[in-house]
Protein backbone atom coordinates (compact mmCIF):
# COMPACT_ATOMS: atom_id res chain seq x y z
CA UNK A 1 0.00 0.00 0.00
CA UNK A 2 1.23 3.46 -0.87
CA UNK A 3 -0.50 6.10 1.27
CA UNK A 4 0.58 9.64 0.49
CA UNK A 5 0.58 12.07 3.45
CA UNK A 6 -1.42 15.27 3.42
CA UNK A 7 0.24 17.96 1.34
CA UNK A 8 -0.34 21.64 2.13
CA UNK A 9 1.43 22.88 -1.02
CA UNK A 10 -0.48 20.88 -3.61
CA UNK A 11 -1.19 22.68 -6.85
CA UNK A 12 -4.61 24.28 -7.00
CA UNK A 13 -5.59 22.13 -9.99
CA UNK A 14 -4.85 18.85 -8.21
CA UNK A 15 -7.94 16.99 -6.96
CA UNK A 16 -8.43 17.43 -3.24
CA UNK A 17 -8.69 13.64 -2.78
CA UNK A 18 -7.41 10.90 -5.09
CA UNK A 19 -8.05 7.16 -4.80
CA UNK A 20 -5.55 5.21 -6.90
CA UNK A 21 -6.43 1.52 -6.96
CA UNK A 22 -7.48 1.76 -3.30
CA UNK A 23 -9.26 -1.34 -2.02
CA UNK A 24 -10.42 -2.76 1.31
CA UNK A 25 -10.11 -6.32 2.55
CA UNK A 26 -10.96 -7.02 6.19
CA UNK A 27 -9.03 -9.43 8.41
CA UNK A 28 -11.84 -11.99 7.96
CA UNK A 29 -10.98 -12.07 4.26
CA UNK A 30 -14.13 -10.21 3.23
CA UNK A 31 -13.39 -7.88 0.31
CA UNK A 32 -15.50 -4.76 0.83
CA UNK A 33 -14.03 -2.76 -2.04
CA UNK A 34 -12.35 -3.75 -5.27
CA UNK A 35 -9.51 -1.42 -6.41
CA UNK A 36 -11.04 2.01 -6.97
CA UNK A 37 -9.80 4.98 -8.97
CA UNK A 38 -11.65 8.20 -8.14
CA UNK A 39 -10.82 11.91 -8.08
CA UNK A 40 -12.61 14.56 -6.02
CA UNK A 41 -12.12 17.85 -7.88
CA UNK A 42 -11.63 20.90 -5.70
CA UNK A 43 -14.69 23.02 -4.98
CA UNK A 44 -17.09 20.46 -6.47
CA UNK A 45 -19.76 18.13 -5.10
CA UNK A 46 -19.08 14.46 -5.79
CA UNK A 47 -22.02 12.15 -5.18
CA UNK A 48 -21.63 8.42 -4.46
CA UNK A 49 -24.75 6.47 -5.38
CA UNK A 50 -25.36 2.74 -5.32
CA UNK A 51 -27.20 -0.10 -3.55
CA UNK A 52 -26.82 -0.98 0.12
CA UNK A 53 -23.64 -2.87 0.85
CA UNK A 54 -21.64 -1.53 -2.10
CA UNK A 55 -19.03 0.18 0.09
CA UNK A 56 -20.05 3.83 -0.23
CA UNK A 57 -19.60 4.54 3.48
CA UNK A 58 -16.34 2.58 3.54
CA UNK A 59 -14.99 4.77 0.76
CA UNK A 60 -16.12 7.87 2.67
CA UNK A 61 -14.35 6.68 5.83
CA UNK A 62 -11.20 6.11 3.78
CA UNK A 63 -11.35 9.72 2.58
CA UNK A 64 -11.68 10.83 6.21
CA UNK A 65 -8.73 8.72 7.34
CA UNK A 66 -10.98 6.66 9.63
CA UNK A 67 -10.06 3.44 7.85
CA UNK A 68 -6.98 2.70 5.76
CA UNK A 69 -7.02 1.09 2.32
CA UNK A 70 -5.65 -2.43 2.22
CA UNK A 71 -3.89 -1.74 -1.04
CA UNK A 72 -3.39 0.97 -3.62
CA UNK A 73 -2.95 4.64 -2.85
CA UNK A 74 -4.95 7.44 -1.25
CA UNK A 75 -3.93 11.09 -1.44
CA UNK A 76 -5.74 13.74 0.59
CA UNK A 77 -4.48 17.27 0.09
CA UNK A 78 -6.04 18.90 3.11
CA UNK A 79 -6.21 18.50 6.88
CA UNK A 80 -9.37 20.59 7.19
CA UNK A 81 -12.25 18.10 7.15
CA UNK A 82 -15.69 17.73 8.68
CA UNK A 83 -17.91 14.64 8.76
CA UNK A 84 -21.72 14.84 8.73
CA UNK A 85 -23.62 11.70 9.72
CA UNK A 86 -27.17 10.59 8.92
CA UNK A 87 -28.15 11.21 12.55
CA UNK A 88 -27.71 14.87 13.59
CA UNK A 89 -26.11 13.64 16.89
CA UNK A 90 -27.04 16.79 18.80
CA UNK A 91 -26.72 16.81 22.59
CA UNK A 92 -30.22 17.15 24.04
CA UNK A 93 -29.11 19.18 27.07
CA UNK A 94 -27.26 21.82 25.04
CA UNK A 95 -28.84 24.72 23.17
CA UNK A 96 -28.45 24.92 19.41
CA UNK A 97 -25.73 27.55 19.83
CA UNK A 98 -23.89 25.36 22.35
CA UNK A 99 -24.21 22.33 20.06
CA UNK A 100 -22.83 24.27 17.10
CA UNK A 101 -19.95 25.59 19.22
CA UNK A 102 -19.02 22.13 20.48
CA UNK A 103 -16.40 21.15 17.88
CA UNK A 104 -14.57 24.46 18.25
CA UNK A 105 -14.76 24.13 22.04
CA UNK A 106 -13.18 20.68 21.91
CA UNK A 107 -10.45 22.14 19.69
CA UNK A 108 -9.64 24.70 22.36
CA UNK A 109 -10.85 27.74 20.40
CA UNK A 110 -11.36 30.72 22.74
CA UNK A 111 -14.99 31.41 23.61
CA UNK A 112 -15.38 34.74 21.75
CA UNK A 113 -13.98 33.23 18.54
CA UNK A 114 -16.02 30.04 18.70
CA UNK A 115 -19.14 32.08 19.45
CA UNK A 116 -18.48 34.17 16.34
CA UNK A 117 -17.84 31.10 14.19
CA UNK A 118 -21.01 29.44 15.48
CA UNK A 119 -23.15 32.48 14.80
CA UNK A 120 -21.88 32.79 11.24
CA UNK A 121 -22.56 29.09 10.62
CA UNK A 122 -26.04 29.31 12.17
CA UNK A 123 -26.89 32.23 9.90
CA UNK A 124 -25.46 30.45 6.86
CA UNK A 125 -27.83 27.49 7.32
CA UNK A 126 -30.82 29.72 8.11
CA UNK A 127 -31.23 28.97 11.84
CA UNK A 128 -30.88 32.50 13.17
CA UNK A 129 -33.45 33.08 15.90
CA UNK A 130 -33.13 29.48 17.16
CA UNK A 131 -29.78 29.85 18.95
CA UNK A 132 -31.36 29.36 22.40
CA UNK A 133 -33.68 26.53 21.36
CA UNK A 134 -33.03 22.90 22.30
CA UNK A 135 -32.96 19.97 19.86
CA UNK A 136 -36.34 18.65 21.10
CA UNK A 137 -37.92 21.91 19.94
CA UNK A 138 -36.73 21.58 16.35
CA UNK A 139 -37.98 19.62 13.33
CA UNK A 140 -35.85 16.93 11.74
CA UNK A 141 -34.76 19.29 8.98
CA UNK A 142 -33.79 21.99 11.47
CA UNK A 143 -31.77 19.50 13.52
CA UNK A 144 -29.87 18.53 10.37
CA UNK A 145 -29.20 22.21 9.67
CA UNK A 146 -27.74 22.52 13.16
CA UNK A 147 -25.53 19.48 12.52
CA UNK A 148 -24.38 21.02 9.25
CA UNK A 149 -23.68 24.35 10.98
CA UNK A 150 -21.58 22.56 13.60
CA UNK A 151 -19.50 20.95 10.87
CA UNK A 152 -18.73 24.39 9.38
CA UNK A 153 -17.18 25.89 12.52
CA UNK A 154 -13.85 24.22 11.70
CA UNK A 155 -13.84 25.95 8.27
CA UNK A 156 -13.48 22.67 6.34
CA UNK A 157 -12.09 22.39 2.84
CA UNK A 158 -13.54 18.86 2.61
CA UNK A 159 -17.06 18.04 3.77
CA UNK A 160 -17.82 14.32 4.04
CA UNK A 161 -21.53 13.50 4.21
CA UNK A 162 -22.90 10.01 4.93
CA UNK A 163 -26.56 9.95 3.81
CA UNK A 164 -27.28 13.07 5.89
CA UNK A 165 -30.79 13.67 4.50
CA UNK A 166 -31.99 10.05 4.30
CA UNK A 167 -34.25 10.24 7.37
CA UNK A 168 -36.00 13.42 6.21
CA UNK A 169 -39.32 13.62 4.38
CA UNK A 170 -39.17 14.60 0.72
CA UNK A 171 -40.01 18.26 1.37
CA UNK A 172 -37.22 18.72 3.92
CA UNK A 173 -34.84 16.64 1.84
CA UNK A 174 -35.33 19.07 -1.06
CA UNK A 175 -34.81 22.04 1.28
CA UNK A 176 -31.60 20.58 2.72
CA UNK A 177 -30.32 19.90 -0.80
CA UNK A 178 -30.90 23.56 -1.61
CA UNK A 179 -29.07 24.52 1.60
CA UNK A 180 -26.10 22.39 0.58
CA UNK A 181 -25.88 24.08 -2.82
CA UNK A 182 -26.14 27.48 -1.09
CA UNK A 183 -23.29 26.43 1.20
CA UNK A 184 -21.22 25.35 -1.78
CA UNK A 185 -21.81 28.69 -3.50
CA UNK A 186 -20.82 30.56 -0.33
CA UNK A 187 -17.83 28.51 0.83
CA UNK A 188 -16.76 26.61 -2.31
CA UNK A 189 -16.16 23.59 -0.11
CA UNK A 190 -15.34 20.23 -1.69
CA UNK A 191 -18.07 17.71 -0.87
CA UNK A 192 -18.15 13.90 -0.93
CA UNK A 193 -21.78 12.84 -0.39
CA UNK A 194 -23.15 9.30 0.00
CA UNK A 195 -26.75 8.64 -1.04
CA UNK A 196 -29.10 5.87 -2.13
CA UNK A 197 -31.21 8.34 -4.08
CA UNK A 198 -30.52 8.74 -7.79
CA UNK A 199 -32.58 11.97 -8.05
CA UNK A 200 -30.64 13.46 -5.12
CA UNK A 201 -27.31 12.46 -6.66
CA UNK A 202 -28.21 14.05 -10.00
CA UNK A 203 -29.71 17.21 -8.48
CA UNK A 204 -26.74 18.00 -6.21
CA UNK A 205 -23.67 16.63 -7.96
CA UNK A 206 -21.09 18.10 -10.28
CA UNK A 207 -20.14 14.47 -10.81
CA UNK A 208 -21.76 11.18 -9.80
CA UNK A 209 -19.75 8.07 -8.98
CA UNK A 210 -22.03 5.09 -9.63
CA UNK A 211 -21.10 2.12 -7.44
CA UNK A 212 -21.87 -1.56 -7.78
CA UNK A 213 -21.53 -4.32 -5.19
CA UNK A 214 -19.83 -7.71 -4.60
CA UNK A 215 -17.22 -6.41 -4.10
CA UNK A 216 -17.88 -2.67 -4.04
CA UNK A 217 -16.53 -0.88 -7.09
CA UNK A 218 -17.00 2.28 -9.11
CA UNK A 219 -18.86 1.35 -12.29
CA UNK A 220 -18.47 4.79 -13.84
CA UNK A 221 -17.99 8.44 -12.93
CA UNK A 222 -20.44 10.66 -14.81
CA UNK A 223 -20.07 14.43 -15.15
CA UNK A 224 -23.31 16.32 -14.74
CA UNK A 225 -24.62 17.83 -17.99
CA UNK A 226 -26.11 20.71 -15.95
CA UNK A 227 -24.41 21.03 -12.55
CA UNK A 228 -25.03 23.59 -9.80
CA UNK A 229 -23.38 26.89 -10.68
CA UNK A 230 -22.25 29.98 -8.79
CA UNK A 231 -25.30 31.84 -10.09
CA UNK A 232 -28.41 30.82 -8.11
CA UNK A 233 -30.63 32.16 -10.88
CA UNK A 234 -29.01 30.17 -13.67
CA UNK A 235 -31.44 27.74 -15.32
CA UNK A 236 -30.64 24.05 -15.34
CA UNK A 237 -31.26 21.67 -18.20
CA UNK A 238 -33.97 19.50 -16.69
CA UNK A 239 -34.20 17.27 -19.76
CA UNK A 240 -30.48 16.49 -19.58
CA UNK A 241 -30.72 15.80 -15.85
CA UNK A 242 -33.67 13.48 -16.46
CA UNK A 243 -31.60 11.60 -19.04
CA UNK A 244 -28.77 11.27 -16.52
CA UNK A 245 -31.17 9.83 -13.93
CA UNK A 246 -32.35 7.31 -16.50
CA UNK A 247 -28.76 6.35 -17.40
CA UNK A 248 -27.78 5.81 -13.76
CA UNK A 249 -30.96 3.85 -13.07
CA UNK A 250 -30.14 1.54 -15.97
CA UNK A 251 -26.63 0.99 -14.60
CA UNK A 252 -28.13 -0.03 -11.26
CA UNK A 253 -30.70 -2.37 -12.74
CA UNK A 254 -33.59 0.05 -12.89
CA UNK A 255 -33.50 0.91 -9.19
CA UNK A 256 -34.54 4.50 -8.46
CA UNK A 257 -33.62 4.66 -4.77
Amino acid sequence: MSTVPVQNTAAALDPLVSFDGADKVYSSGFRALAPIDLRLPRAEITMLVGPSGCGKSTLLRMAAGLTAPSGGGLTRRTERMSYVFQDPTLLAWRSIRANVELVAKLQGVPRPERRERAQKAIELVGLQGFEKAYPRELSGGMKMRASLARSLTSDPELLLMDEPFAALDEFNREKMGAELIHLWRTRRVTVMFVTHSIPEAVRLGHQVAVMGTRPGRVIEVLRSPSPPTADPGAPRDEAALRDLRTEISAMLGGTEV
